[in-house]
């Protein structure tokens, strides 16, 4: 039976508590659906839990609770009026993702309490999260949250700061672009001047990983993490409501909060609050895989059939370079033209005009640069079945959502890659619900840059098709060399990857090894060998992916640039098949017959033997691209080559220091 995007399997609720006996009983034990893990819930002062996993303990007798403005409270002082649980197995439906179909499995352990809230607790093989509701039918405001970690030891964690500086006060680090490189550190190497952003991953007992993030987040602020009062201990820090908001920022285009209120959110009636969410590995690998965050989402509602992902020609990072051209470059129609003409040759799907479509300064969408008549670009784009995506700052969509989105659709453009929120307080992330329902109504995709990380808002509304919230490629237009990109890059695919798809905007066909990079402007280079920005097609999750470069410099590059025009963006399935934090990552993926295997190591030049076990019966053939010889020296460097697949499934491969592999498998 098929309701909205869920095939049902088994759904059974079991009570658990008779009212004689409610307040005699105050603990509860929850465990995944292969038992591995368990979570004990107590109620007495506060609501606590703790998490175990095959015995380990990873997460110690940790408090939660919510404070509400005026003294009422949930979760202290808690009293405890029922409690049921459920077992759910289902399947999800979903087209615009990693996979058509999402296995989801979980019991649930259900609190109610006096005072109009109960807390949820669900348990999956990979994880635990909890949410608290409420079921008031008043208004009300949210002054703080207790979302605390306790850790059994000083453990070591990937941390991500706030991109504010040091000498920022804590409570002004609110407002930030979530685009951070990681710091592998004990807890207690903390620098305790700065916030962190989620995800977050700590490092447990017998090599499993946790990953702290949260789900449907809707209509309350994000959470950054910082140290407890105690030792071994985290807590979740939210930015209050702003109460006074100022238009300023990158050219005009944010809203800066001035001053804000002294509660985070606030409420006509009750409501669902975020998952809180511990991601649990056993190996690395499995954290490259998870889908935890997209099956607490809350599920899409109407038709999405509408909704193409592919790829985008983009112009911002090339710096509009063309040569070989008999016209001035930039921000007009004959070089847009230019472009549509590349995505055209190459079954390129979109062009974006990123920012100086729209006249600088204003937050006003429909003032245009005389240089450019979107009419005409849209109708030649057409003419070549190419789309146009505009580019938007976040104040100058929100002032006039409705009307611009019904204008430029009407129009015929495809969608709005929307920058510059820079923040995740309430009425953000508010914006972020509303922007994509209100681009769903007019069937327009949404790519959020200049956001926070992905929190399922891709799963209830599948336009919104990719994120941000990534320390990506464009950083290479003005990093330092002491910037190590090729290390992050085999770390997001564990931490920041976990939460959703990533606008890393990937593609150099300039390439630079670690004593080679430098940052130029204008004619941006990749640190890592070619068949790292190969791979990063297949091992980053995006829907809507670019390609950063020239045409110029594509059309000098023709096989690299072949084999990134047809790299599917979506995917029928997905396989982690190996890797290690910040060392390396290998990954499987399948779009009808055919298989992509990539694989980035960090900058250390290493073997791996891929397991290709996953392809079944037959004879195979592999398109191979692999670092060359002299990968070492020059990045560029690449073999491409046609190989039969081992019938024993077991394929070594060898990547340069900052290198890469690809092999696309197809039966013959």
């Amino acid at each position: 039976m098929k309701t909205g995007n869920f095939i049902y399997i088994i759904i059974s609720s079991v009570l658990l508590l008779a009212p004689a006996v409610l307040s005699a009983q105050k603990q509860f034990t929850l465990k995944s659906p292969d038992g591995k893990i368990v979570t004990d819930v107590s109620v007495g002062k506060t609501i606590e839990y703790s998490i175990s996993h095959g015995g380990d303990l990873l997460l110690d007798k940790s408090p939660i609770s919510m404070t509400l403005t005026g003294g009422n409270t949930f979760g202290i002082s808690p009293k405890l009026s029922g409690s049921f649980t459920n077992s759910s197995d289902q399947v999800i439906e979903s087209p615009v993702y990693k996979k058509k179909q999402v296995i989801d499995n979980y019991n649930e352990l259900t609190l109610r309490f006096k005072g109009d809230y109960n807390v949820i607790f669900r348990a999956y093989n990979d994880g635990i999260a909890y949410r608290f509701v409420s079921t008031s039918k008043k208004p009300f405001e949210v002054e703080s949250e207790q979302a605390q970690f306790n850790f059994p030891a000083d453990n070591k964690v990937f941390v991500a700061y706030t991109n504010t500086s040091e000498d920022t006060p804590l409570d002004k680090q609110y407002h930030n672009s979530f685009e951070q490189p990681y710091h592998h550190i004990s807890l207690s190497e903390w620098n305790k001047k700065r916030l962190a952003i989620t995800p977050l991953l700590v490092e447990g007992a017998n090599g499993k990983k946790m990953c702290i993030t949260e789900a449907d987040l809707l209509d309350y602020p994000g959470m950054f993490l910082y140290p407890g009062e105690t030792g071994n201990t985290l807590k979740g820090v939210f930015a209050p409501r702003p109460k006074d908001l100022k238009q300023g920022g990158h050219n005009e285009l944010e809203m800066i909060a001035q001053t804000r209120e002294l509660y985070l959110a606030k409420y006509e009636k009750g409501t669902n609050f975020p998952w809180r969410t511990i991601i649990i590995s056993e190996k690395d690998s499995e954290l490259a895989d998870n889908d935890m965050i997209f099956k607490l989402a809350a599920p899409s509602q109407g038709d999405y059939s509408w909704v193409k992902p592919g790829k985008v020609a983009w112009e911002w990072w090339n710096y509009w370079n063309l040569y070989n051209v008999d016209f001035k470059t930039g921000v007009n129609n004959e070089t847009y033209k230019y472009y549509i003409d590349f995505a055209s040759k190459y079954g390129i799907e979109y062009v974006i005009l990123d920012e100086g479509w729209a006249v600088n300064k204003q937050a006003d969408l429909f003032q245009v640069v005389p240089e450019i008549n979107l009419e005409e670009l849209i109708s030649y784009g057409k003419s070549k079945n190419v789309d146009i995506i505009l580019w938007a700052g976040y104040w100058a969509f929100d002032r006039d959502m409705e009307k611009v989105c019904k204008h430029y659709s009407e129009m015929g453009v495809k969608g709005f890659k929307v920058d510059f929120m820079n923040r995740d307080d309430q009425i953000m992330v508010d914006f972020d619900h509303r922007a994509a329902r209100m681009g769903a109504k007019y069937k327009l995709l949404m790519d959020f840059h200049g956001t926070y990380k992905p929190t399922g808002l891709h799963r209830t509304y599948p336009n919104v098709i990719n994120y941000e919230g990534v320390n990506g490629l464009e950083q290479m237009k003005w990093a330092a060399t002491t910037l190590d990109q090729v290390t992050y890059d085999v770390t997001i695919p564990f931490i920041r990857q976990v939460a959703g798809p990533l606008d890393y905007t990937q593609g150099a066909m300039r390439n630079a090894t670690k004593n080679n990079y430098r940052s130029v402007y204008g004619e941006p280079m990749s640190q890592g060998t070619r068949c790292r920005q190969l791979a990063e097609y297949i091992i980053f999750e995006s829907p809507l992916n670019m390609l950063c470069d020239s045409p110029s410099n594509y059309m000098e590059e023709e096989e690299c640039t072949s084999f990134i025009a047809t790299v599917p963006t979506v995917w029928d399935n997905t396989i982690s098949l190996d890797g290690e934090v910040a060392k390396y990552i290998s990954i499987a993926r399948q779009k009808g017959n055919e298989w992509y295997v990539g694989a980035m190591t960090n900058w250390d030049a290493r073997k791996l033997t891929l397991d290709l076990s996953f392809l079944g019966e037959g004879n195979y053939k592999g398109e191979v691209y692999r670092d060359g010889t002299n990968a070492n020296r020059a990045a560029r460097d690449y073999k491409k080559e046609i190989i039969d697949i081992p019938a024993d499934r077991k394929l070594p491969i060898s990547m340069a220091s900052g290198g890469g592999y690809v092999i696309k498998i197809s039966k013959h």
